[in-house]
């Protein structure tokens, strides 16, 4: 009876997994249509009023510190903690892995950009870059991270209470690089977005492939 029970969870995660992948995957999809093929601009025009109405000097600088922790300093400094960590621990499988998706998933930023080509935001509040801004590689780059990051908290022997504390404080980190994006004007929300679609269904990619390749090794 448990391990019909056991099978049958099992099964649901994976259709809830699939799921989540079509749909964020989907999501991207329209959006890199619709708004970047289509130049459809409404989303984009009616939430940089809404945080502009809602923006001070104080919330500026304070997102002004927060998208540091989706920049790529941030990020690879981050990546080579975890696989610091991860060696210590001897889980030498899982250190390579996340090599693997930190190089990947910069690799596929890049070629994402260069792909779309879409121009930055006028009049960014600090200086100004000269990359593509489709789709935001800090709100991609950060959901990744930070999502990693939380499946090995989740993972830990912490208390239940300091799991989901920290987990979901991850999560809310990535959400505020994202928004940080587009109150700089260094992004448009369109751009934030897909970055975040993108990256949920890359994050559910690297653990579906990671997840095959234990189970062939476990294979006599």
């Amino acid at each position: 009876m448990k391990k019909t029970f056991s099978r049958l969870n099992i099964q649901i995660n994976v259709v809830i997994a699939v799921l989540l992948f079509i749909a964020s995957f989907g999501l991207f999809s329209i959006i890199a249509n619709e708004i970047v093929v289509e130049k459809e601009d409404w989303f984009d025009s009616k939430v940089f009023s809404f945080l502009h109405a809602h923006s001070s000097p104080f919330i500026i600088q304070l997102f002004k510190g927060i998208t540091f922790l989706g920049s790529g300093p941030f990020i690879i400094m981050g990546y080579a903690a975890m696989i610091a960590l991860l060696l210590h621990k001897k889980r030498k499988v899982d250190a390579i892995n996340v090599g693997i998706l930190a190089i990947t998933s910069s690799l596929l930023m890049y070629v994402l950009k260069l792909t779309f080509a879409r121009h930055r935001p006028a009049m960014p509040l600090f200086r100004e870059l000269d990359s593509y801004s489709f789709p935001s590689g800090h709100s991609f780059s950060s959901f990744v991270f930070f999502s990693l990051l939380a499946w090995e908290i989740v993972q830990s022997k912490l208390s239940m209470k300091w799991k989901w504390t920290l987990a979901i404080s991850c999560l809310l980190v990535s959400l505020l690089v994202g928004i940080s994006r587009i109150v700089l004007r260094y992004h448009y929300a369109s751009d934030v977005l897909a970055g975040f679609s993108l990256g949920l269904a890359y994050v559910l990619l690297y653990f579906w492939v990671q997840n095959r390749f234990k189970k062939k090794q476990s294979l006599p």
